[in-house]
């Protein structure tokens, strides 16, 4: 038999005008769908998971007791958050103005440690999954 040529204009997918089997990952069941369970034990999967932990755990308990730092000050310690700095502003008022700051800070960290280490290792993961149908 003779293979036909692929278009220059369109290339070949498998199973268009070749002999060629389909791709298919691993990581897909018989009927084309994710494998879920053989996915969470692949080393891609499990690299992702720890890069997020890597940053959300002590992203978490940094801010976590700095939040009930601020709690405990507010709740115990009266005097000590009512002295003034300036004019009308005193240390309470700046502990919580602070909690805000932290919160916009930790997110835009989180956004540049994503983009940097997370997304890359998430196209790794769903590249073990995706189909060439899929890709077209």
């Amino acid at each position: 038999m003779t293979k036909a040529l692929p278009s220059v204009s369109r290339p070949a997918t498998p199973g268009f005008a070749t002999f060629d089997e389909p791709h298919h990952s691993l990581l897909i069941d018989g009927d084309g769908e994710p494998d879920f369970d053989a996915l969470q034990t692949s080393e891609d999967f499990l690299v992702l998971k720890r890069r997020v932990k890597r940053f959300i755990l002590p992203a978490t308990l940094l801010f976590l007791a700095w939040y009930v730092t601020f709690v405990l000050l507010s709740a115990y310690a009266a005097d000590f958050m009512s002295t003034p700095l300036f004019g009308t502003v005193n240390v309470g008022l700046t502990m919580g103005f602070l909690q805000i700051v932290t919160t916009v800070i930790i997110t835009m960290a989180y956004s540049r440690y994503s983009k940097r280490k997370l997304d890359p290792q998430v196209d790794k993961v769903r590249a073990l999954v995706e189909t060439d149908e899929e890709l077209a």
